[in-house]
């Protein structure tokens, strides 16, 4: 049997952030009781609905968030009007830089979304006064690079299958952590976003997902909802070592 979380009835954590399951994998896991205090008089819980813009490349950077439900996507915008999606983001995600003064990206809900939302000026005092604060932000900054890495390699050696298929284990596994069965999601991306995220075209992804389809290898349902029978089997088709 797991053993119960040991703050789950602390009384000196606010009320808002003892039922928030993303306090515990993200940057506010490192907060003391004091700490969680003294943010939780200025955060704010925002609702989003699909194609929200959190934060747009070039502005001002006036406020974090953590990411309490649902995808983020990150886009950077050439000056010619082009644009690439360039990373997603998923619950108890960060989103933000520390102490960057203007966001290099374009940050938009991807699906409805949920968002805890705090002051910069907040958190990075914080920050500055808490070395295991601090020291979990950089793990994060750290673990984003890692994934990039990775990425990197699907983009630029995998074959459109896997890296379709890489795509689908992506989402699988980041989808909801809340939840139980990583194995029905639904998409929280357009074909041509998908397309875009992957390099690929629209036909190409379509016609990958179609293969990947007939192979069993995922169920889809209403163009969306997708279900992998085998989750083994969907990360040996994507290439990747487990």
């Amino acid at each position: 049997m797991d053993n119960p979380r040991r703050d789950i009835h602390n009384s000196e954590i606010p009320v808002v952030c003892r039922a928030c399951e993303a306090r515990h994998g993200g940057v506010c896991g490192a907060m003391n009781a004091q700490q969680l205090t003294e943010l939780s008089k200025f955060t704010t819980r925002k609702k989003l609905s699909a194609g929200a813009e959190l934060q747009g490349q070039g502005e001002k950077i006036a406020a974090y968030a953590n990411i309490l439900k649902g995808v983020v996507k990150l886009t950077k915008m050439l000056s010619d009007g082009r644009q690439q999606i360039v990373g997603l983001q998923f619950a108890p995600d960060f989103l933000g830089r520390p102490f960057s003064t203007e966001s290099s990206l374009t940050a938009e809900a991807a699906t409805e979304s949920e968002i805890c939302s705090m002051p910069k000026g907040v958190l990075d005092r914080l920050v500055a006064g808490s070395p295991e604060l601090e020291h979990r932000l950089h793990n994060q900054a750290l673990a984003e690079l890692d994934e990039a890495r990775d990425w990197m390699l699907t983009l630029g050696r995998k074959t459109a299958q896997e890296k379709v298929a890489s795509f689908l284990y992506m989402i699988a596994t980041h989808f909801d952590p809340e939840s139980l069965d990583e194995t029905s999601f639904d998409l929280p991306l357009s074909r041509a976003d998908i397309a875009d995220f992957l390099g690929l075209t629209i036909e190409t992804v379509s016609r990958q997902m179609t293969k990947l389809r007939a192979d069993g290898v995922i169920q889809v349902e209403n163009n969306r909802h997708v279900s992998v029978p085998d989750m083994d089997r969907l990360a040996e088709v994507a290439g990747m070592d487990i």
